[in-house]
């Protein structure tokens, strides 16, 4: 294994804002709509399921947005991740091209999903909320939100789809340890678990359904609000601190990417690492200067998505209005849907088993600013494997989706005789999925 090389920001250079792509889209996305009336969404409508801060930001268009210095010191805890050289892949690879790594699988949970819990608990405790409801696919949210929760002060119930939570023990401990309280969706604990476990006594769930009954519960508790991992603006807002630091860890190293990837499922890690890069392309269709040192070839760079195969919403989904939830309790979001009661195979890669794209991302996909491609789980964790021996780093099977296209361009490269520069985002790692990678190499999947 060769030697890698890290670079890293002092603690000083901590991003102070986040930013909002929204402020440079020049195609704003329609309106979400109220389920009831069909009618685009007002703020205020979504105050009783989120706190009053974080829909202000969903409906901002302010071009950055200060972070709280009380969320900042706690993202010190962790921040600024490092960026690597991913120069034993390169070697494995015989590549022309640099590979580059953002490493999110430094932080408490092992993966980006602190970087929106932290303030979504803020926001709520800051507004006197005590409980708090939630989601998870994988687990890497859930365990997010149980130790933000915990540290202010807020009850927590996760609900977690059925079939990661009995193929994922070790995320379950890691939440109940953090402090939050875990059931299996489909539960018996809201009429929506209830009247599906009624159809199907052995359904395994989707994030959809967990979706639902964490919605049900927020309304239905007193002094109560659901949070989220993915897809809304607000969180992918809070994700772009990745991007901002890594543009410049690749100034501290010279480079900046030709291309940059990440695995897709409602597109938190995704939008975190592109929009920072993206916002120089979106600088220059609006007649301004490129920013932050990006060079002029910053227009040329490519963003790409790894979705897995099994459930590929931006590449064969449908832009459409469509809920995000199975039940049919959330607003009405415009994007590429497989639709909300879509029941994807339980791939191992439960983080990535979502039907919709949220809006920003599948507004930018169809204004041609982002591309897509579908990647199966037999392809992406050999990547992974290939990773673990070449770079020492065992990575999440979401992530892996990520590697998997990253080494298609790396290779791609190599035919072409380019020397190029990719960037991906290893948004976890994978130490408590070693039951996925000890099943695929057992030839078991």
């Amino acid at each position: 294994m060769k030697t890698t090389k890290k670079i890293t920001l002092p603690e000083s250079e901590i991003p102070k804002q986040w930013y909002n792509i929204l402020a440079d889209m020049p195609n704003a996305p329609k309106p979400l709509l109220n389920p009831q009336t069909r009618e685009p969404l007002k703020p205020e409508e979504m105050e009783d399921l989120f706190a009053k801060e974080l829909v202000a930001q969903e409906f901002s268009k302010e071009r950055f947005i200060e972070i709280p210095q009380e969320v900042q010191t706690l993202l010190k805890i962790y921040r600024p991740s490092p960026l690597v050289r991913a120069s034993g892949l390169e070697k494995a690879l015989d590549t022309t091209a640099k590979i580059y790594f953002k490493n999110e699988s430094v932080s408490p949970v092992g993966s980006h999903k602190l970087n929106s819990a932290i303030p979504q608990a803020y926001y709520n405790a800051k507004q006197g909320i005590k409980h708090i409801t939630t989601e998870t696919g994988a687990g890497q949210w859930g365990t997010a939100m149980s130790i933000a929760c915990t540290h202010f002060g807020l009850d927590l119930n996760v609900f977690m789809v059925r079939n990661s939570y009995n193929l994922k023990p070790y995320r379950k401990m890691m939440m109940r340890t953090y402090g939050g309280n875990v059931h299996a969706s489909p539960s018996m604990l809201t009429e929506f678990g209830r009247n599906a476990l009624a159809k199907d006594p052995d359904c395994q769930g989707s994030l959809g359904m967990a979706i639902s009954e964490a919605v049900e519960m927020a309304f239905k508790t007193p002094n109560c609000r659901y949070t989220l991992g993915s897809v809304l603006n607000h969180v992918l807002l809070h994700q772009t601190i990745i991007g901002l630091e890594a543009e410049k860890q690749l100034e501290m190293a010279g480079d900046y990417p030709d291309k940059v990837i990440a695995c897709f499922g409602g597109g938190s890690n995704f939008a975190g690492i592109t929009f920072p890069f993206l916002r120089h392309k979106l600088e220059a269709l609006n007649g301004r200067a490129v920013s932050c040192g990006a060079p002029s070839s910053a227009v040329n760079t490519r963003f790409m998505a790894a979705e897995p195969a099994s459930c590929p919403k931006l590449t064969k989904g449908v832009m459409e209005y469509d809920f995000g939830d199975t039940a049919g309790m959330t607003p009405l979001i415009p994007m590429y849907t497989l639709g909300h009661d879509f029941q994807p195979d339980q791939i191992h890669a439960a983080g990535l088993r979502y039907h919709g794209g949220g809006q920003i991302v599948s507004q930018l996909k169809q204004d041609g600013f982002i591309e897509s491609y579908p990647v199966d789980q037999h392809e992406a964790l050999s990547a992974g494997i290939l990773f673990s021996k070449a770079e020492g780093i065992i990575p999440a099977p979401e992530s892996t989706h990520a590697i998997a296209l990253a080494i298609r361009e790396a290779l791609k490269a190599k035919e072409e005789g380019k020397e190029e520069v990719i960037l991906f985002n290893l948004s976890g790692h994978g130490l408590i999925e070693l039951q996925t990678y000890d099943m695929f190499l057992d030839g078991l999947l």
